[in-house]
């Protein structure tokens, strides 16, 4: 019976789990005991109660969360034609700091700044509301699915409806002239899901960085094995329920 069907009848879908972890627990310990047969190695002693249970990863492919993988990948990409001196990232996933600060000196900036120790990169606390930078003194700078959480107290920061707006404010503020920005936000039917993020139509965004010029717009769809699609079209960004927009603006 499939998982689908089941979660129509009331009460089933439990059941089904509950038998589904046992049988990958079976399975589990089928592999220990096969494992254990088989080891000739004194390298290391084999013993149940070492045991560490990793149920769920023996998939086909590999499971990746494809708004996090491939947004910091077209950000990267755009940093290569940039090249910029320094990066200044403002609450992006910190993964794309830390290895872009392999090749660029970063400084990092977080509501809950992150301790890290790594030699060309920094990090410190901002609130994206009120950064503490001079108007446009910033040449390259990167928001990425950040915005569309500022003011609904996910992370700690204050209640704000208007959060967002002040955040983008904020942003083109610090844009230095000829400056790029990367900014990555949530695309499709225009929504607020409470306390989780805000979903923006490509036409809002576009408003919103009115006195910028979009260098690129590139779509990471939902519910599509498609990767990155580079220079998408309105259409295709609306039509998403929860599609990752990603957008290089400059400041002319």
């Amino acid at each position: 019976m499939r998982q689908r069907y089941i979660k129509k009848i009331p009460g089933t879908t439990k059941i089904y789990l509950l038998f589904k972890n046992v049988y990958h627990y079976f399975v589990f310990i089928l592999s220990f005991l096969k494992f254990k047969s088989l080891n000739h190695d004194s390298r290391f002693k084999i013993l149940w109660r070492d045991r560490l249970p990793r149920l769920r990863d023996n998939t086909e492919f590999t499971n990746f969360d494809r708004h996090y993988i491939y947004h910091p990948a077209w950000a990267a990409r755009v940093i290569k034609k940039t090249d910029p001196q320094a990066h200044v990232d403002i609450s992006s996933t910190l993964s794309f700091s830390t290895m872009l600060s392999a090749f660029v000196p970063v400084k990092f900036y977080d509501y809950r700044p992150a301790e890290m120790n790594l030699d060309n990169l920094s990090s410190e606390k901002a609130d994206l509301r009120n950064l503490p930078f001079k108007d446009e003194s910033i040449s390259s700078l990167s928001c990425m699915h950040t915005v569309e959480h500022i003011g609904l107290g996910r992370y700690g920061d204050p209640i704000d409806p208007a959060g967002d707006l002040k955040a983008i404010s904020e942003l083109k503020r610090v844009l230095a002239r000829d400056g790029n920005l990367l900014f990555v936000v949530p695309v499709g039917r225009p929504k607020i899901m409470f306390n989780a993020h805000r979903i923006y139509s490509y036409s809002q965004i576009l408003d919103l960085f009115s006195d910028l010029k979009l260098m690129e717009f590139s779509l990471i769809p939902d519910g599509s094995e498609q990767g990155i699609i580079i220079n998408a079209g309105e259409a295709q960004a609306d039509e998403q329920a929860y599609g990752c927009g990603c957008f290089w603006f400059k400041k002319i």
